[in-house]
């Protein structure tokens, strides 16, 4: 729901440290070649402003839930900008959704000046200029959830279980960002900030960071508990990979 909830709800750890406040999750992806966003959150309005974002060449969903796509419509304006649709790459049920959702957007009805996206149901690895992409397919409790690997980084959000196909396409990577959403009690969707502890080490990533944090999680007293290769993340953290 981010940190802090609507209504002003949900500021258990803020205490103004700035990483304790959080928008729902995007991530941008930049090479020399491409500019990539993963998820289009409630806030990507405010996201793309704030992280200087001047044009995007692929949009990849995770899946179909509000707080991952409600930003879509706000893509217009690079559709404007570029003069051209956006293709946007995601999974079979979660391409059923959005059409369906955003009905506005596509067929012979759309509506002038709306978002155009071309959506492409991704299944295997394919190449987009300088990015390998590889969907990442795992268990979000009621629903299935795809991550993807781009070369050498895997985005795994809204993380319940992995199948273990899954877990050796994510082997090798420098950098995992997985979802922990508290330190407890047990989540019937969610893994734990714990839970994710155990998949980071069991894949031996060299370093993980974690998402999707609830209001009740303290960033500088996490970091302080977890090793050194699996740290919170905090909105406009930027990383590099080689």
């Amino acid at each position: 729901m981010g940190v802090p909830v609507a209504g002003g709800f949900g500021r258990e750890h803020i205490n103004g440290d700035p990483r304790n406040e959080r928008f729902r999750c995007s991530a941008w992806i930049e090479t020399d070649e491409t500019s990539v966003v993963i998820d289009t959150s409630p806030e990507f309005r405010l996201q793309t402003i704030r992280s200087n974002i001047k044009n995007i060449d692929l949009v990849l969903i995770t899946h179909e839930h509000m707080d991952h796509i409600a930003g879509l419509d706000d893509v217009r304006a690079y559709n404007y900008a570029q003069k051209s649709p956006i293709p946007l790459y995601t999974s079979r049920q979660a391409a059923e959704s959005i059409e369906s959702r955003f009905d506005y957007m596509f067929g012979d009805d759309k509506y002038p000046g709306s978002t155009s996206v071309d959506i492409h149901v991704i299944e295997e690895t394919e190449k987009f200029r300088d990015l390998t992409i590889t969907p990442l397919n795992y268990n979000h409790g009621m629903i299935d959830v795809q991550g993807y690997r781009i070369n050498n980084f895997s985005y795994m959000t809204d993380v319940k279980s992995i199948p273990d196909e899954t877990k050796e396409k994510i082997v090798g990577s420098d950098v995992l960002v997985l979802s922990g959403l508290r330190w407890d009690p047990p989540h019937p969707t969610h893994l734990t900030i714990p839970e994710a502890v155990e998949i980071a080490n069991e894949l031996e990533i060299p370093q993980t960071y974690l998402i999707h944090m609830n209001s009740y999680v303290d960033h500088a007293k996490s970091n302080e508990k977890l090793p050194a290769h699996v740290q919170l993340a905090y909105d406009m953290m930027e990383i590099s990979i080689p």
